[in-house]
């Protein structure tokens, strides 16, 4: 056991040692919407693997690029040719998956990992291929038949490349360079809590599409104006001036719009639909037909506004019952990654009374926005600027403004989404308010028919009453339609009944979601209402906070921390915590702790007023 952790850790320190790849520019990405709804060949599956936290395959040994690294795929010509790496011979990891949970001596590694899968490939004529990945944590680089394709930064959102004229029939190959290394200037940046796991955490497929093919598409009921649908199409091909098609055969809608030389059009058709809400998760069969291509999608169509302190979910105020979220697997530990993961996730969170979820702290895989359209749950999709990052780094700004686009350019359809978050909190300076409006600028600008927010933070307002009033005044709440605040009254703020002597304020007329809450609690661990990490206390902290929330008359929506256990590097105490964070309300196994009950009862209560 020593021997297998002194080498899991001497990996994880060798690798933070080493710089971070200089790969080609990110511009050679191509977005593609609906990727599920496309001709595919899943390449799914084991693929080769080999470990190298020094970089060898990238480097050589004066840190200079290697034009021969590890992408080349290289065997030995002859008995005598030295060649140091064999993928073939290498071990294999499953793809999807992270490595960390896949392998003991991995566990804590933070490194790269080159992936290798190998295939033949029939091309069909006219036909356009797109390499394509739903995500690779953090940073990959992409080569295919020993050439570079280009690189793509950031863990938790798709990107694609085109291999039209590369591929042959026999013998493909894709090397993937896949390295999870914290850094200072990242998104997220080094200090988060959760677990960085490493690999191709979602699925990898060749994409077919033909010359000229839908690349995006926005369809949603008219902002201001009931009694019609708008939207806009966006073609990608050599033929971008084409007639488009949108119907809704179900509902007996149709309309069309013309593209212009970029690809572009935009379109409005009066429209009678049913809107989609949790007790009526409504979804059409929408087909959006080019000249040349045409693609469906599951859309439900349902507004969401605020008036005051209220949220207006198709024009009538609603409490967002809610639990956070992490994309941590059920029963298995580990990152989650599929429709039977999302299923799980947030069966659990309807079996608890939500009619909403927060996905945190980065966009989830796209099982789980699908499931919350169909099991009629909103949600709250986040982008991963998180506690401290590089404010006035303009690079990070630009990393973080891409994930953002990345994650509004999969999700724009979803109608389970009402909320666009661009951070989870951080520290009041000027830098990071003028970095954090212009995202807010930018998500507007990129979907103006959602709401903006983000989990601020809170302080005493300074009067004589400091220890009880807690008041809401960041800067960025007069950006932002809904304001989320995080606080842990009872577990890092007190005991559990201080929540019973604080007073909440805010300086804005705008609906609050306490975004966090919550203790940890192991379960299975017993004791008093007063003995820390018992499910007990964990139960006190809960009812104390709820007796709060009520008295807030701006209070909107709750989201508790968390649905489910997770594992987080910060918590190291043994026999407790284990490397996890133990506030889920439930365990890792599926286990509900008291908790999950009082928050279920809430919930009823709230769903069923008594006048």
């Amino acid at each position: 056991m020593r021997t297998r952790l002194y080498r899991v850790l001497l990996l994880a320190l060798s690798a933070a040692a080493m710089p971070a790849a200089q790969p080609a520019p990110e511009s050679a990405a191509v977005t593609i919407a609906n990727v599920g709804a496309r001709r595919s060949v899943n390449l799914n599956g084991k693929w080769q693997a080999i470990v190298d936290p020094y970089e060898t395959g990238y480097y050589d040994f004066r840190l200079q690029p290697d034009k021969d690294g590890f992408f080349k795929n290289a065997r030995p010509k002859d008995k005598s040719e030295r060649i140091e790496y064999d993928f073939d011979a290498s071990e294999q990891l499953d793809v999807p998956g992270d490595w960390n949970s896949q392998r003991d001596t991995l566990f804590f590694y933070e490194g790269t990992v080159w992936y290798k899968r190998s295939f033949d490939y029939r091309a069909r004529p006219g036909t356009r291929l797109f390499l394509y990945f739903g995500a690779a944590n953090y940073q990959a680089i992409v080569y295919f038949n020993g050439d570079e394709l280009g690189t793509h930064t950031g863990g938790f959102t798709p990107f694609a490349f085109e291999v039209t004229g590369r591929v042959r029939q026999k013998d493909n190959f894709v090397v993937v360079k896949v390295d999870n290394k914290r850094h200072r200037d990242g998104v997220p940046t080094v200090n988060t809590d959760w677990w960085n796991y490493g690999g191709l955490t979602r699925g990898v497929s060749l994409v077919e599409l033909p010359a000229t093919f839908v690349e995006d598409y926005f369809i949603q009921w008219k902002k201001g104006a009931a009694g019609a649908i708008a939207g806009w199409v966006k073609l990608n091909g050599p033929q971008r001036r084409q007639r488009v098609t949108v119907t809704i055969p179900e509902a007996g809608i149709s309309g069309s719009l013309t593209t212009d030389a970029n690809g572009y059009g935009e379109l409005s058709i009066p429209a009678k639909l049913d809107f989609w809400s949790p007790e009526n998760p409504r979804l059409y069969q929408v087909n959006v037909a080019a000249e040349t291509d045409s693609v469906e999608d599951s859309i439900g169509f349902r507004t969401i506004s605020t008036k005051g302190a209220d949220i207006l979910l198709n024009g009538k105020p609603v409490f967002l019952r809610g639990v956070s979220i992490h994309e941590e697997a059920p029963f298995r530990a580990g990152r989650a990654y599929s429709r039977e993961d999302a299923r799980t996730l947030l069966g659990w969170a309807k079996e608890m009374g939500c009619n909403f979820v927060r996905l945190a702290h980065y966009p989830h895989n796209e099982f789980m926005l699908r499931e919350a359209d169909r099991l009629g749950l909103m949600v709250w999709e986040e982008t991963p600027v998180y506690w401290t990052i590089e404010w006035d780094n303009p690079g990070t700004f630009a990393n973080a403004s891409r994930q953002l686009l990345e994650s509004m350019t999969r999700d724009r359809n979803r109608a389970s989404i009402i909320l666009w978050s661009v951070a989870n909190e951080t520290p009041v300076t000027e830098a990071r308010t003028t970095f954090l409006r212009k995202l807010v600028r930018q998500a507007r600008l990129e979907d103006p028919t959602r709401l903006l927010t983000a989990a601020l933070l809170h302080h005493g307002d300074g009067g004589p009453a400091q220890d009880n009033d807690i008041l809401i005044d960041d800067p960025l709440g007069a950006d932002l339609d809904v304001l989320g605040c995080n606080e842990y009254i009872g577990w890092y703020d007190g005991l559990p009944d201080k929540a019973d002597r604080s007073n909440w304020k805010s300086i804005y007329q705008k609906p609050l979601v306490m975004s966090e809450f919550g203790a940890d609690a192991l379960f299975g661990l017993h004791g008093d209402a007063l003995t820390r990490w018992s499910e007990e206390y964990q139960e006190s902290v809960y009812r104390h906070q709820l007796q709060m929330l009520d008295r807030i008359s701006f209070l909107r929506g709750t989201s508790p921390w968390i649905l489910m256990d997770f594992r987080s590097p910060r918590r190291t105490l043994p026999h407790i915590q284990d490397y996890f964070n133990r506030k889920g309300l439930i365990s890792l196994r599926g286990e509900k702790k008291k908790a999950f009950y009082v928050m279920q009862d809430y919930y009823r209560m709230k769903a069923h007023p008594v006048d």
